[in-house]
């Protein structure tokens, strides 16, 4: 009996009898059916294929999780997080007339954390807007340093909580915040962030306020929670998102 090149499928002699051409047909669709499958062993959508050890026969990788990326380990693709230079949303947090916003549960599989905020308005006009490390509301605990404040300064930690933005309007929402959280997981040094913030103005609803500088916690632990709030009033409105950077 004759076989193909590649795959080896049983094929007729040239001078098989004809009689035997239904049972080689079969024997030959057999074979193609087997290989063709080897060749394609997903299952599910998003599945890929890749060439195993052996010969004519494909290994399947299920599909990842939303953020992972493709690499190799043991010489195999395989799906993975990031481990440097990806950023992945963890959270999201649409403010509605509520005291606070708080990002809970954070989990310590990231280097640092981004926070962004958009259209913030408060319920009270010229309200300053503060945040807390890990909800830490214990005495002397936060300090806010401004960029503009002098440089070899001596600060005390002085306050339950640390300002982002001095004042905020009740009317319009717009302008925004970012803080950057670096190595939040440590569990052996005292935590800091930095901060830039441009709301619309307190008074005047066509103007924005700039601030930005560091915010300080003298604790160690690490962070697994974050919260924001105003000095009076609600928030009204506003979009918190929560990024993990690698």
């Amino acid at each position: 009996m004759a076989t193909t090149t590649n795959y080896g499928w049983a094929t007729p002699d040239d001078t098989a009898l004809v009689k035997d051409g239904a049972s080689a047909i079969r024997t030959l669709g057999s074979s193609v059916d087997t290989t063709t499958k080897a060749l394609n062993p997903e299952t599910t959508l998003g599945d890929i294929a890749y060439r195993s050890s052996s010969a004519n026969v494909k290994t399947r990788l299920g599909i990842g999780t939303t953020g992972q990326v493709l690499t190799v380990a043991g010489g195999v693709p395989t799906w993975a997080t990031s481990s440097s230079g990806g950023i992945t949303q963890i959270q999201s947090i649409t403010a509605s007339n509520q005291a606070t916003v708080e990002f809970t549960s954070i989990p310590a599989t990231y280097k640092n954390i981004y926070i962004v905020i958009r259209n913030f308005k408060s319920a009270t006009g010229g309200a300053s807007v503060k945040c807390r490390f890990n909800s830490d509301s214990g005495a002397n605990r936060h300090q806010k340093v401004n960029f503009n404040d002098g440089a070899g300064s001596s600060y005390t930690f002085n306050a339950t909580e640390a300002e982002i933005s001095p004042s905020v309007n009740d009317t319009t929402a717009n302008g925004g915040f970012y803080l950057t959280i670096p190595d939040y997981a440590n569990t052996t040094q005292t935590k800091w962030l930095q901060f830039a913030s441009f709301p619309t103005n307190g008074t005047t609803n066509t103007n924005f306020t700039y601030n930005a500088g560091h915010a300080y916690y003298n604790q160690t632990g690490a962070i697994t929670s974050f919260e924001f709030f105003c000095n009076v009033g609600n928030i009204t409105s506003g979009t918190f998102i929560l990024y993990g950077v690698n």
